[in-house]
């Protein structure tokens, strides 16, 4: 006898009740040793299985307890209780693994309401939970949607280094890779640490950014993207911050600033849709837990939208593009800014915060917004210099409820301005010898943007704490599991 995946059974059940069928699962609970809720994580919905308890005796009957691995045998039959159309009239079962009552009290496998905290302490075990297997359910589906929609339109997928010896951001924020000894590492003439001796020759770090390599492959293959892990040593422990995450980096050659913002808002626009026609379940399930969750905050904190608005907020409205300097004079002139309830400044040359960037959205125009043309000073080098001189091609997409979720740019392709910004940055022409030279042989316009993987599948499953979104967070002072 085959294995039925819950998923399956539940979605084909007409069709499969009077037939024998097996399932196998964890326990969820065990009621009046009779009724056994069953999930595969395959789904948010449980089986119930019904046990004839007069059929098996005491021992067998005490191994089904809450955590176990069980495998049900018997008959698909209609329901005769609520909130399920069919069950299992279960013949005999297996234990496959047994869970230690007195060790499951102590975890998040207990069938009861638990902190985000302590789910966090015990992630090895949170997959179990309905919410976190909604979460990577739709972590999943949202990354398969990435993948369908660049594989659709003729994109190449690129693995970019994880190891690099340049800063695509110039920030420096990274992480060093060493075989030295710690201890007593080999010292320069200068007194400083001798990376010439090191396993690669020369100081490398981990990644912040696949976006360097991925505009080598696109003036070559035309059109790329990457989707891989970056990191970034930040010295920050807030709900917004990782240490190590994913990023969606597209480029694309022969590509200008608007033809960036058409294939991001296309982007945006089928990643939501997805997520809305193929994660219902998971949606709903989440969509209750958001609003119980948003009538707890202070009133100026709350979302005016549900999930599901929110994403169907995206998918129904045109993004408003507007330049970053109009944006300014919007919030200038805005009765927030007059009434003095932004807590970060309002003036040209200053990075937006995310209230501003939240109040252009939910208050301002009521629909996605795309920022373009930011002050130079504010943006990386690589961006393409504008002829204003003071403003670069640069543009940022606004979420509700969460501000930036994509920066994108056309990038630089004139070789005496990329090497006259790589001087104001204090970057080393030496160490992008390789991305320079790109500009001297068939150089073009190219474009792409950046988004980080888990900063969407928090405004898709209306999270609020970044380290609830991805299987085993990396933080400041956390390296668990």
């Amino acid at each position: 006898m085959a294995r039925i995946r819950i998923s399956e059974l539940l979605n084909d059940g007409a069709n499969l009740i009077g037939k024998k069928i097996e399932v196998k699962g964890w326990v969820r609970a065990f009621r009046s040793k009779r009724f056994v809720q069953l999930n595969d994580g395959s789904c948010m919905a449980n089986i119930q299985g019904v046990i004839d308890y007069d059929n098996f005796d005491e021992a067998q009957l005490k191994a089904i307890s809450t955590g176990a691995a069980v495998c049900l045998h018997g008959t698909l039959v209609e329901s005769q209780g609520s909130g399920q159309a069919v069950e299992l009239q279960v013949e005999s079962f297996d234990i496959i693994g047994a869970a230690d009552p007195d060790a499951v009290q102590k975890t998040i496998l207990q069938p009861k309401k638990h902190s985000l905290d302590l789910l966090r302490e015990q992630a090895h075990l949170r997959f179990r939970t309905n919410t976190f297997g909604a979460v990577f359910r739709i972590r999943h589906a949202a990354s398969f949607a990435v993948h369908q929609f660049f594989n659709d339109k003729g994109f190449n997928y690129i693995h970019t280094p994880i190891l690099t010896g340049s800063d695509a951001e110039g920030a420096g924020e990274m992480f060093r890779v060493s075989t030295l000894d710690p201890k007593s590492p080999p010292l320069d003439e200068a007194g400083g640490i001798d990376y010439s001796k090191d396993f690669f020759g020369k100081q490398v770090n981990l990644t912040v950014s696949g976006q360097l390599e991925a505009e080598l492959a696109a003036l070559g293959l035309g059109q790329v993207y990457t989707f891989g892990p970056t990191f970034r040593a930040e010295n920050s422990n807030t709900s917004r911050h990782l240490a190590e995450f994913w990023m969606i980096e597209p480029e694309v050659a022969f590509n200008d600033l608007f033809d960036n913002m058409d294939l991001t808002e296309e982007f945006l626009k089928y990643i939501c849709s997805y997520i809305l026609e193929k994660c219902v379940e998971d949606l709903n399930f989440l969509d209750q837990r958001y609003t119980q969750e948003q009538s707890q905050k202070p009133q100026k904190d709350r979302s005016d939208l549900g999930l599901i608005e929110s994403i169907q907020f995206i998918t129904n409205n045109d993004f408003k593009r507007l330049t970053y300097t109009e944006a300014i004079d919007v919030l200038r002139n805005s009765k927030a800014y007059k009434k003095k309830r932004f807590e970060f400044p309002v003036e040209w040359g200053v990075d937006l915060q995310s209230e501003h960037e939240r109040y252009l959205v939910e208050k301002e125009f009521k629909c996605p917004v795309i920022l373009s043309d930011y002050p130079a000073d504010i943006k990386a080098f690589y961006m393409r210099q504008n002829d204003d001189g003071k403003t670069v091609a640069a543009m940022d997409v606004l979420f509700p409820g969460i501000g930036e979720i994509v920066g994108g740019s056309q990038r630089e392709e004139r070789l005496d301005i990329l090497k006259s910004k790589c001087k104001d940055f204090n970057i080393d022409e030496k160490e992008l010898w390789w991305y320079l030279e790109t500009r001297k042989f068939g150089t073009v316009p190219h474009a792409g943007f950046g988004m980080g993987f888990e900063r969407l599948v928090m405004f898709l499953t209306g999270m609020s704490n970044i380290r609830d979104v991805i299987p085993f967070p990396r933080a400041r002072d956390n390296a668990e599991f």
